[in-house]
Protein backbone atom coordinates (compact mmCIF):
# COMPACT_ATOMS: atom_id res chain seq x y z
CA UNK A 1 0.00 0.00 0.00
CA UNK A 2 1.22 3.39 -0.64
CA UNK A 3 0.90 6.30 1.76
CA UNK A 4 -0.86 8.92 0.09
CA UNK A 5 1.57 11.41 1.48
CA UNK A 6 4.85 9.71 0.10
CA UNK A 7 5.20 8.39 -3.10
CA UNK A 8 7.29 5.81 -2.44
CA UNK A 9 6.93 1.91 -1.37
CA UNK A 10 9.77 -1.18 -0.82
CA UNK A 11 7.27 -4.54 -1.56
CA UNK A 12 8.04 -8.17 -2.32
CA UNK A 13 6.85 -9.37 -5.29
CA UNK A 14 7.37 -13.22 -4.51
CA UNK A 15 7.47 -15.11 -1.14
CA UNK A 16 10.63 -16.86 -1.54
CA UNK A 17 13.47 -14.88 -1.71
CA UNK A 18 15.84 -15.00 -5.05
CA UNK A 19 16.12 -12.29 -7.35
CA UNK A 20 14.07 -9.71 -8.82
CA UNK A 21 11.58 -10.23 -6.00
CA UNK A 22 11.36 -6.69 -4.73
CA UNK A 23 10.66 -3.67 -6.03
CA UNK A 24 11.65 0.32 -4.76
CA UNK A 25 8.85 2.41 -6.10
CA UNK A 26 10.05 6.45 -5.70
CA UNK A 27 7.88 8.70 -7.71
CA UNK A 28 7.77 7.44 -11.09
CA UNK A 29 10.82 5.49 -10.91
CA UNK A 30 10.51 1.54 -10.38
CA UNK A 31 13.56 -0.59 -9.59
CA UNK A 32 13.42 -4.46 -9.47
CA UNK A 33 15.98 -5.96 -6.53
CA UNK A 34 16.95 -9.36 -4.93
CA UNK A 35 16.37 -10.34 -1.38
CA UNK A 36 19.40 -12.69 -1.87
CA UNK A 37 21.58 -11.08 1.02
CA UNK A 38 18.76 -10.31 3.22
CA UNK A 39 17.68 -14.19 3.07
CA UNK A 40 21.60 -15.15 3.74
CA UNK A 41 22.13 -12.75 6.76
CA UNK A 42 23.70 -14.44 9.39
CA UNK A 43 24.63 -11.53 11.86
CA UNK A 44 23.31 -12.10 15.27
CA UNK A 45 20.82 -9.58 14.60
CA UNK A 46 19.01 -11.22 11.54
CA UNK A 47 15.82 -12.70 12.04
CA UNK A 48 15.02 -16.19 10.84
CA UNK A 49 12.84 -15.09 7.82
CA UNK A 50 12.77 -13.13 5.22
CA UNK A 51 9.76 -11.29 6.34
CA UNK A 52 11.05 -10.71 9.55
CA UNK A 53 14.76 -9.48 7.92
CA UNK A 54 13.10 -7.15 5.72
CA UNK A 55 10.82 -5.49 8.50
CA UNK A 56 14.45 -5.51 10.27
CA UNK A 57 15.88 -3.25 7.35
CA UNK A 58 12.61 -1.04 7.72
CA UNK A 59 12.68 -0.27 11.10
CA UNK A 60 16.84 0.69 10.86
CA UNK A 61 15.04 2.91 7.91
CA UNK A 62 12.54 4.64 10.44
CA UNK A 63 15.61 4.78 12.82
CA UNK A 64 17.66 6.26 10.77
CA UNK A 65 14.78 9.05 9.67
CA UNK A 66 13.78 9.82 13.32
CA UNK A 67 17.34 10.43 13.73
CA UNK A 68 16.99 13.67 11.22
CA UNK A 69 14.16 15.33 13.25
CA UNK A 70 14.35 18.25 14.47
CA UNK A 71 18.08 18.57 13.77
CA UNK A 72 18.27 17.62 10.08
CA UNK A 73 21.19 15.89 8.61
CA UNK A 74 21.56 13.07 5.83
CA UNK A 75 20.76 9.15 6.09
CA UNK A 76 21.69 6.50 3.96
CA UNK A 77 18.70 3.77 3.24
CA UNK A 78 20.15 0.48 1.51
CA UNK A 79 17.21 -1.19 -0.55
CA UNK A 80 19.41 -3.23 -3.24
CA UNK A 81 22.58 -5.91 -2.18
CA UNK A 82 24.03 -6.86 -5.26
CA UNK A 83 27.49 -8.44 -5.47
CA UNK A 84 29.31 -5.58 -6.91
CA UNK A 85 27.30 -2.10 -5.08
CA UNK A 86 24.46 -1.64 -3.42
CA UNK A 87 21.53 0.86 -3.99
CA UNK A 88 20.61 3.36 -1.48
CA UNK A 89 17.85 6.04 -0.60
CA UNK A 90 19.53 8.99 0.56
CA UNK A 91 17.55 11.02 2.77
CA UNK A 92 18.27 14.74 3.25
CA UNK A 93 17.09 17.35 5.36
CA UNK A 94 17.97 20.98 6.02
CA UNK A 95 15.50 21.57 8.59
CA UNK A 96 14.87 18.66 10.24
CA UNK A 97 11.24 18.36 9.08
CA UNK A 98 10.85 18.16 5.37
CA UNK A 99 13.38 15.78 3.39
CA UNK A 100 14.37 15.26 0.42
CA UNK A 101 14.97 11.13 -0.69
CA UNK A 102 16.60 10.00 -3.61
CA UNK A 103 17.50 6.83 -4.93
CA UNK A 104 21.13 6.08 -6.17
CA UNK A 105 24.15 3.71 -6.39
CA UNK A 106 27.09 3.47 -4.02
CA UNK A 107 30.06 0.74 -5.22
CA UNK A 108 30.16 -0.91 -1.63
CA UNK A 109 29.55 -4.25 -2.46
CA UNK A 110 26.64 -5.93 -0.97
CA UNK A 111 28.35 -8.99 0.53
CA UNK A 112 30.46 -6.85 2.53
CA UNK A 113 27.12 -5.10 4.82
CA UNK A 114 25.00 -7.37 7.01
CA UNK A 115 21.60 -6.04 5.80
CA UNK A 116 20.34 -6.47 9.53
CA UNK A 117 23.08 -3.90 10.40
CA UNK A 118 24.11 -2.14 7.78
CA UNK A 119 23.79 1.21 10.30
CA UNK A 120 27.59 0.84 10.25
CA UNK A 121 28.47 0.66 6.93
CA UNK A 122 26.35 3.57 6.21
CA UNK A 123 28.90 6.18 6.92
CA UNK A 124 31.29 4.22 3.80
CA UNK A 125 28.39 5.81 1.44
CA UNK A 126 30.93 8.66 -0.19
CA UNK A 127 30.53 8.15 -3.65
CA UNK A 128 26.78 8.04 -4.11
CA UNK A 129 25.55 8.28 -7.93
CA UNK A 130 21.92 9.40 -7.68
CA UNK A 131 19.43 7.77 -10.50
CA UNK A 132 17.46 10.03 -12.90
CA UNK A 133 13.93 10.90 -12.08
CA UNK A 134 14.38 9.22 -8.47
CA UNK A 135 13.42 11.61 -6.17
CA UNK A 136 10.68 12.52 -4.10
CA UNK A 137 10.30 15.69 -1.07
CA UNK A 138 7.97 14.76 2.15
CA UNK A 139 8.25 15.41 5.41
CA UNK A 140 10.28 13.14 7.64
CA UNK A 141 6.88 12.64 9.89
CA UNK A 142 5.03 11.02 7.13
CA UNK A 143 8.31 8.94 5.58
CA UNK A 144 8.42 7.38 8.97
CA UNK A 145 4.55 6.59 8.45
CA UNK A 146 5.17 5.25 4.90
CA UNK A 147 8.51 3.05 6.30
CA UNK A 148 5.79 1.68 9.29
CA UNK A 149 3.27 0.56 6.81
CA UNK A 150 5.84 -0.71 4.25
CA UNK A 151 7.28 -2.56 7.48
CA UNK A 152 4.56 -3.99 8.37
CA UNK A 153 3.49 -5.15 5.16
CA UNK A 154 7.03 -7.01 4.43
CA UNK A 155 6.45 -8.57 8.39
CA UNK A 156 3.31 -10.08 7.29
CA UNK A 157 5.02 -11.42 3.84
CA UNK A 158 6.52 -14.20 6.19
CA UNK A 159 8.98 -16.73 5.12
Amino acid sequence: MVTADVALQFERLAVRGDHRDLRLRIGSYRHSCDSYYLAIDESPTAARSLGANLARLLEQWSTQVDALKGTGGTAYLPYDFSDQCTAWLRVSSVDGRTAEVQAGWSSIEGWGIEPSNYVATAPEVTDFAPISNARIECALTDLTACFGSNRDALAASGQ
